[in-house]
């Protein structure tokens, strides 16, 4: 496995990246309401990247992608594609931004309720889905094994009765947007040991129903649930410090710490 730890000029360059990716979910907030299209939304966040962050998006035109952002809306996982269609009240919205900037990668999501409420379910499914990152996060130090990540996010999940998806995982990123490690969101078996250095992601896509996936076979993209019960999903981007980890994309709005130490 080719990990790459990253030097310290690296690191300030994915604070950089992680900084500006946490900027764009911010922005974004106060458009996210009823009746706006997924591509006027879109549209907005790659005006700001690029004209605002100095940056672009690393998903626009990512093997073929075409889009500058996913916007995954209710029973859709991940990889939705921005388009005409509508939000309304009470859908549960996940934006996946990744930012370009000066050769590295910041990458994140986060969920959003559109309107002034939805279902207790579609609430509390978003809540486990941060909460069971949050937790996996926590774990996150030198000398951790990477299948504690996954063993975390199983017991938010079970405690729920939600299930996590199987067939994505978080990676690492740096220069390279996808790079080793692959970081598994169930209980697993995966024994590798976390080094100061190591950038990689924690995202968990947690559904309401069955685990099961399927992809859109028209679009090659858009992944929705089996069941088409809806799945929620939070990712931040993270740095192994010496004593603990550094979240590179947490935003204003998250009550919780940028650096954990142990």
């Amino acid at each position: 496995m080719d990990i790459t730890l990253k030097s310290p000029n690296e690191i300030e360059k994915m604070r950089i990246a992680g900084a500006a990716t946490a900027r764009v979910l911010e922005m974004i907030e106060p458009y996210v309401v009823p009746g706006v299209t997924t591509e006027e939304l879109d549209n907005i966040m790659n005006d700001y990247i690029v004209n605002v962050e100095k940056a672009k998006s690393a998903d626009l035109g990512y093997q073929g992608y075409p889009k500058a952002t996913c916007i995954s809306i209710n029973e859709v996982v991940c990889h939705g594609i921005p388009g005409p269609h509508k939000l309304k009240e009470g859908d549960i919205v996940n934006i996946d931004v990744t930012v370009l900037k000066d050769r590295f990668h910041g990458d994140s999501s986060r969920m959003y309720i559109v309107g002034n409420h939805t279902s207790p379910r579609n609430e509390q499914l978003c809540k486990c889905a941060q909460e069971s990152m949050y937790e996996a996060i926590k774990t996150v130090r030198p000398g951790s094994n990477l299948a504690d990540i996954g063993d975390a996010i199983q017991k938010v999940a079970d405690k729920a009765g939600f299930s996590i998806v199987r067939d994505y995982c978080g990676h690492g990123i740096g220069i390279g947007f996808h790079e080793e490690p692959s970081v598994l969101h169930y209980r697993n078996n995966e024994n590798l040991i976390l080094q100061e250095g190591m950038c990689f992601t924690i995202e968990p896509m947690i559904n309401a129903g069955t685990y099961k996936c399927r992809t859109n076979r028209k679009d090659g993209w858009t992944v929705t649930t089996a069941d088409k019960q809806p799945s929620a999903q939070y990712e931040h981007t993270l740095l192994v410090i010496p004593n603990g980890v550094e979240v590179l994309t947490l935003r204003k709005d998250e009550d919780f710490p940028r650096i954990i130490t142990h």
